[in-house]
């Protein structure tokens, strides 16, 4: 895996470079090929990644000698001898299998975690962390991970989960099951409570950093660019998109700990929010907005 550390990893086994996830969600790519002993998704099944969901259309054996030219433009490769030479880098006994993808829209977690619950959906929330906590086998959890991730942003998921005397394993699941309803959004270094969790916390009256004056900022999180390439980042006080389009790519690639990685998802994540650098051609007039300064 490190050889190709440019590659996405999505959760469904198929890796995908930030530029074609982006040609994916311009309608410019909608097939991938890899070789698999079997097939490792199914017809329907949507992923979330750096630009919104990405959902499988079909799922196909097909032989290496059947592709043609029109196949690899499909796919984004530049030509057919470089898909079948990408196809070749690794396991090359393994078939072919083709993988028709589509854009699927923005991932709805993203607008759930910024959307202020109503009344009736606190006490749905309320209710369902009441439940988790109940069938938890070493008791109440759910508040104590809220209230420590709002008390520690962007710290270590191993150093939060020692703090509740937890693995790291059965910390980062808890987590994901609070991110899943929205409650909080993942970084690239620990995690952050979203604008519906601290609502849910308010509800409930338990005392929370945010009440002291560091509330989330809106806007769109950083994709995952790297721990060098986060903390360069968030030490000049840039934590969402808007305010790194407030910044030349110069600027950032001068930044100590950002490399060609960080940029290409930097560009993808940007181009999918209809922003770009600030020395960009086209760059939206939200570009103006400036990094935080402390």
């Amino acid at each position: 895996m490190a050889a190709n550390a440019r590659w996405r990893v999505l959760n469904w086994g198929v890796q995908i470079r930030p530029e074609e996830l982006a040609a994916i969600r311009a309608g410019d790519v909608d097939v991938a090929f890899r070789r698999w002993e079997r097939p490792r998704v199914r017809v329907g099944t949507r992923m979330r990644t750096a630009v919104g969901l990405v959902e499988v259309t079909s799922v196909d054996r097909v032989l290496e000698r059947s592709l043609t030219a029109a196949d690899a433009r499909r796919a984004g490769a530049a030509s057919l001898a470089a898909l079948r030479q990408g196809l070749d880098r690794l396991h090359p006994e393994r078939p072919v299998y083709r993988i028709g993808l589509r854009y699927a829209g923005v991932d709805p977690r993203h607008a759930l975690r910024e959307a202020v619950p109503d009344a009736a959906e606190i006490d749905a929330i309320v209710a369902w962390l009441d439940r988790l906590d109940r069938a938890s086998p070493t008791g109440p959890w759910t508040r104590a991970t809220l209230l420590l991730i709002d008390e520690l942003p962007a710290t270590r998921a191993p150093d939060l989960a020692q703090r509740m005397g937890r693995d790291t394993p059965s910390f980062k699941q808890n987590v994901r099951k609070l991110k899943e309803r929205g409650l909080t959004e993942s970084l690239d270094i620990g995690y952050r409570l979203s604008a519906r969790g601290a609502a849910v916390l308010d509800h409930e009256g338990h005392p929370r950093l945010a009440q002291r004056g560091s509330a989330p900022e809106p806007g769109i999180p950083l994709p995952h660019l790297g721990a060098a390439a986060t903390r360069a980042l968030n030490a000049l006080g840039v934590v969402r998109l808007e305010q790194v389009a407030g910044l030349s790519e110069g600027e950032v690639q001068a930044l100590h700990g950002v490399g060609p990685y960080a940029i290409r998802h930097l560009r993808a994540a940007m181009d999918a929010a209809g922003l770009a650098f600030r020395d960009d051609p086209g760059a939206s007039r939200q570009a103006g907005i400036t990094p935080e300064t402390s």
